[in-house]
């Protein structure tokens, strides 16, 4: 046993100088007379690797389990016709050609030479017709669909990749493969042209070989008379047509199965017998009509009754087998369900939570149903790429279902199982809002339900009144798109988990890992980064330049190992990135504190064990709130949407004051703001 291990791995190991070898020897077959023994043994052995290769053919599941059968057929082709130039040469020189030749010539064919010759041009046509032109055409259209189909598959891969079925790994293996399986099609294609030329130089070899061996026999060997010399010389180019083209005709089959096998998921053998014998009605029906048959009067009652019965019994046997089958299922699922509710692991199932739910009622079914032409799917595909270039994280996959407890057109957005919003669409309506002035339209009042504005919901022959007024007209996929954007985003803190944050650091770590190995774990734990990334995200900040991001904890970690003012120095690092969405021409719209406003905010700070907090008189904290908001309405008139710009020692803080009554309005530090940027007062918050 250790010996056969050990010429297996030898011959392994050595595999390519071995087929290179014998790459040249076929060459060289070519060139060199080779003795009658040695051209038997050869001619046994190309019937045996033809047989070899059919049936790897037939028991391959994928046909790129067998990617290597375009190069093998041309040197399987090339081997033959060594044979055959060898084989010709000898019955030309010597009138014997081997042992295996002359068998063929005279046992196969009783030695008649007309008979032979017969069967050899009905092989050569069944090889040429039907075998190989069928396969000629299946390859080329298999090659051209494929090519075809490349663009669309790469992005069926990039969409399962977006949605999160699929990993970077998965995809780059599927991508692979469907390059591997266009190769292959494309070299079957012109492969097949092998088999074609090769059929041709049979009939073309064969009669030359007749031809020359009359002649050569009857004027330069002496071997008789021109009719014995015609039967010795036909018989044995007969049989040397034979030995080769039984090869040559399971080498066709062999390709015809590949390049027709393509939407097979078994081995030609198992799914002929699955898919054939699975209907026992088709085999009872045949089994009748040939019993039919056999009592017709006038033909043979013998061979219809033998088949049809056959037929019937198997027919019999598969009702019987499918029957116990179906009983014996229903008895293990009835034992599987008992065991499983037997086995207390089994609880566990009931623990998993999705992170994002979107439950639909079922007048919403057809933003779903691509039949209807529902594409909140690919929507939802869409909202993860924008999320994840907006902020920088990678969305969990959206679980949607219907919920036949819902009113027919409400929705629900859950979050780790709670209800966290919900909105109504009427699916044969638009969606009309005008936020600045009252609309003038006739439809059913309504708030949109992302940002709460009044809106009405009218009917399409309505919508170009409704542009022409100066309204935003959406439709109903649309909206629901826009509130779970905005859901996702106004709770990105809450998605974000812990694994969420590791396998973005595992991402970074692929091109920067000294920037990652600095941090983590010598510096801050996995749960410190989490909380930084968690702060900078409650503010909408995005967290895509993680490079950055690690490289600033790494330079300020050692300063301070409180993490809001860590985050505070990473802001500092990406402020381009923060404040590129709030410039327009350069300029930054801004509204100030006054010195009064900073310096009460400042002495209002109080520091302890657990944290720095603001602890500002409610009376002043309310005043903060009027004049903001009076600053704020003042602008939105003009169409500006201004940041507050404070000092970096006080920016924490005044953000939290100010987030419940304010979420949307970035809070910035003149730490923050570039030499480059133009900033415009546009109103001081002034607190006495």
């Amino acid at each position: 046993m250790a010996k056969t291990d050990n010429s297996l791995s030898l011959l392994t190991k050595y595999s390519d100088i071995m087929v290179a070898v014998g790459v040249i020897m076929i060459v060289v077959m070519m060139i060199i007379p080779l003795p009658t023994w040695l051209l038997s043994l050869l001619i046994v052995f190309n019937i045996s690797l033809a047989l070899i290769i059919l049936l790897v053919a037939m028991y391959n599941e994928d046909p790129l389990q067998f990617s290597i059968f375009p190069a093998l057929l041309l040197i399987m082709t090339l081997f033959r016709l060594a044979l055959n130039v060898s084989s010709t040469r000898l019955i030309l020189l010597e009138g014997d050609a081997g042992e295996v030749i002359e068998q063929f010539g005279n046992f196969v064919v009783g030695g008649n030479p007309i008979v032979g010759l017969i069967v050899f041009l009905i092989l050569v046509l069944i090889q040429f017709i039907v075998i190989t032109k069928g396969s000629e055409r299946v390859a080329e259209v298999a090659a051209r669909f494929t090519l075809d189909a490349m663009p669309g598959k790469q992005m069926a891969i990039d969409a399962d990749l977006n949605a999160g079925l699929i990993n970077d790994i998965e995809a780059r293996q599927r991508r692979i493969d469907i390059q591997r399986q266009a190769d292959f099609y494309g070299a079957m294609d012109g492969a097949t042209k092998f088999v074609k030329g090769d059929a041709i130089a049979g009939i073309v070899i064969t009669l030359i070989n007749i031809t020359g061996g009359i002649i050569i026999g009857t004027f330069q060997l002496n071997m008789g008379s021109i009719g014995e010399v015609a039967v010795r010389f036909t018989l044995l180019t007969v049989g040397d047509g034979l030995v080769s083209q039984i090869p040559a005709l399971l080498l066709s089959t062999a390709t015809g199965i590949i390049v027709t096998k393509a939407a097979s998921d078994a081995n030609l053998g198992s799914d002929m017998v699955s898919q054939i014998l699975d209907n026992p009605k088709v085999l009872t029906i045949t089994g009748i009509f040939l019993f039919g048959l056999a009592a017709v009067p006038g033909l043979p009652f013998f061979p219809f009754a033998t088949i049809g019965g056959f037929l019937i019994y198997i027919a019999y046997v598969m009702r019987k087998t499918v029957r116990e089958s179906i009983e014996k299922d229903e008895v293990d699922e009835i034992e599987a369900e008992v065991e499983e509710t037997k086995k207390p692991e089994n609880v566990f199932n009931l623990l998993n939570v999705d992170t994002l739910e979107l439950e639909l009622g079922y007048g919403l079914i057809p933003l779903v149903d691509a039949n209807q032409g529902g594409d909140l799917l690919d929507r939802v595909i869409l909202i993860r790429r924008q999320i994840a270039i907006e902020l920088g994280i990678v969305v969990p996959p959206v679980r949607i279902r219907d919920n036949m407890q819902l009113e027919p057109n409400k929705y629900l957005i859950k979050l780790k199982g709670v209800v966290m919003a919900e909105g109504e669409l009427l699916l044969d309506r638009l969606l009309a809002m005008n936020p600045g002035e009252e609309l003038q339209l006739a439809g059913t009042e309504t708030l949109e339900p992302a940002f709460g504005l009044p809106a009405l919901w009218i009917e399409e022959k309505d919508r170009e009144e409704a542009e022409i007024s100066g309204c935003t007209v959406v439709d109903p996929p649309s909206v629901l798109s826009t509130h779970l954007t905005e859901f996702i985003k106004n709770h990105a803190t809450e998605i974000i988990s812990r694994q969420d944050v590791q396998n973005i650091i595992n991402h970074v770590k692929e091109t920067s890992p000294s920037v990652v190995d600095e941090v983590i774990p010598r510096l801050l734990s996995l749960s410190e980064v989490h909380r930084i990334i968690v702060n900078l995200l409650s503010e909408r900040v995005p967290v895509r330049d993680m490079v950055t991001i690690f490289e600033a904890i790494g330079d300020y970690s050692g300063v301070t190992k409180d993490l809001d003012i860590l985050t505070e120095y990473v802001r500092q690092s990406i402020s381009r990135q923060i404040i590129n969405s709030y410039i327009e021409n350069n300029t930054l719209n801004v509204i100030t504190l006054s010195p009064e406003t900073e310096k009460i905010i400042r002495n209002s700070v109080q520091e302890t064990d657990g944290g720095n907090y603001l602890a500002l008189e409610p009376r002043q904290a309310q005043s903060v709130a009027n004049e903001l908001s009076a600053i704020i309405e003042k602008n939105a008139v003009m169409g500006l949407q201004p940041a507050v710009l404070t000092p970096p020692i006080i920016r924490l803080y005044f953000r939290r004051l100010i987030e419940r009554n304010f979420p949307s309005i970035p809070v910035l530090s003149y730490n923050e703001i570039p030499q480059n940027v133009n900033i415009e007062v546009v109103g001081t918050v002034n607190l006495k």
